[in-house]
């Protein structure tokens, strides 16, 4: 059974954070579900936090996490990179299969299996089945309108729904 990824995507501007995914779970070629909620809020609600993959593997990476970030004391440059480490040496965690994006006000930033920490130089980044079609999205709106990051978010999740069938416009939006 195979279960397609979902769409996540965050923006950074001015000072505001915001993360958008869709609602749509799939398995195989059927819709199983339209209005999941894939961004978790963490340490207080001050870091955003939206994984693409199965959803196993995203309750059990976004849970490594938050504990990874409560023993940083909400550091989240500090707990990435322990996070990191532990999911690519791990023999259980190497072997998910998901990318994950977490933000507070000041970062913005995308981690692997792989062990790769990624923060984007143009403040923008997406990830998923409909990520590619999000972040060109993303990046226009960005450059070209004065749209909040909140909207941006939104905007550029809406354009990837209309693109990619494992993406769907039940959108949530959470910002900082």
């Amino acid at each position: 059974m195979k279960t397609q990824a979902t769409t996540i995507v965050a923006v950074k501007k001015n000072d505001q954070v915001a993360m958008a995914g869709d609602g749509q779970v799939t398995i195989e070629n059927q819709i199983m579900k339209h209005g999941a909620k894939k961004i978790r809020r963490m340490h207080g609600g001050k870091v955003l936090a939206g994984i693409a993959g199965s959803v196993a593997d995203a309750y059990a990476l976004s849970d490594k996490f938050e504990a990874k970030l409560e023993e940083s004391h909400g550091n989240i440059i500090r707990a990435v990179r322990e996070f990191a480490k532990e999911w690519r040496t791990d023999r259980v965690l190497r072997r998910l299969e998901a990318l994950m994006i977490v933000a507070d006000r000041d970062h913005l930033l995308l981690l692997s299996g792989n062990g790769e920490v990624i923060e984007p130089d143009d403040n923008v980044l997406a990830i998923g089945s409909g990520g590619g079609f999000a972040l060109a999205a993303a990046r226009a709106l960005l450059k070209h309108t004065d749209l909040a990051a909140e909207q941006i978010a939104k905007e550029s999740l809406k354009v990837a729904s209309t693109i990619c069938v494992f993406t769907n416009d039940h959108i949530t939006v959470e910002a900082l």
